[in-house]
């Protein structure tokens, strides 16, 4: 079903912290978040939180790139004591894909891994988040939490909500040989050639995307000859532009998700 336009936002007021979550907040219907803790903080002065997302199972927010209509998750820490920022491990997301649009996403129970560096002895989480959620119809939702973080209070139960998270998480390829042997420039200009090296790879689930987000790539599609997959650029200006551009390409395997970083080469000559 695509969705309307962002049109509207629910704003919901500070609550109460328990141990390492806080309550439920009911930010449109049928989604509410909440913010856990694994209740512990690092040797190296880390500690991993969650943005948790009770939503139906038809019910979606967005990757980091969240494609033609989405709003990413975005976090403030404005207000927090001994907490020095913070930041979102994306774990692999779907593909929500129509004639009209594509988009990155995560559909129904969702939890972000957030991880924040911590300094101080009594640290407090004073936490805005803004993301899409969309079902019917699209709109942004906003939720402020307060948590403050034990230093020695394992909370297994969101321990393991925010260790399960964390397994889909690409991580960078650590096996044997290169599973991606490079990417180039399309002769169309329209997309980029991606030349799997490892079968191990599964074809269908190759991700390109640039720091950025932009431009916008399109589901893959396999190339006229082996291990060949071309993923085509979204927009007027197709692959024009990408030349030495860094590409994150991220992607399945039976052991799990993983991302590999690649310079976008020249197009083939008819020498090559």
């Amino acid at each position: 079903m695509q969705c309307a336009p962002l049109i509207a936002a629910f704003f919901v007021l500070v609550s109460p912290a328990w141990a390492g979550e806080t309550p439920w907040q009911e930010v449109a219907p049928g989604v509410k978040l909440r913010l856990i803790s694994t209740g512990e903080v690092r040797a190296d002065g880390s500690a991993m939180l969650g943005l948790e997302i009770d939503m139906p199972a038809t019910t979606k927010t967005y990757w980091r790139v969240p494609g033609d209509t989405g709003l990413p998750t975005k976090l403030d820490w404005t207000g927090s004591v001994g907490i020095m920022g913070g930041q979102i491990h994306w774990p692999y997301p779907s593909r929500s894909e129509t004639a009209d649009y594509l988009d990155y996403v995560y559909f129904g129970p969702t939890v972000l891994p957030i991880e924040v560096s911590v300094d101080g002895a009594e640290p407090v989480v004073e936490l805005s988040a803004l993301l899409g959620i969309c079902s019917d119809i699209c709109m942004p939702a906003q939720a402020r939490f307060t948590l403050p973080l034990q230093l020695d209070a394992p909370d297994r139960a969101n321990g393991l909500r925010i260790r399960q998270a964390l397994a889909d998480i690409p991580v960078p390829w650590d096996g044997s040989g290169e599973p991606i042997s490079g990417v180039q420039l399309g002769a169309d200009g329209e997309s980029l050639d991606v030349r799997i090296a490892d079968p191990a790879v599964e074809p269908n689930s190759l991700i390109a995307a640039t720091a950025s987000g932009e431009p916008l790539f399109g589901s893959p599609q396999r190339g006229a000859e082996p291990g060949l997959v071309l993923v085509p650029v979204r927009g007027e200006d197709g692959a024009a532009d990408l030349h030495n551009e860094t590409i994150e390409l991220t992607f399945m395997t039976s052991r799990g998700p993983y991302v590999v970083v690649r310079k976008v080469q020249g197009p083939q000559t008819p020498e090559e």
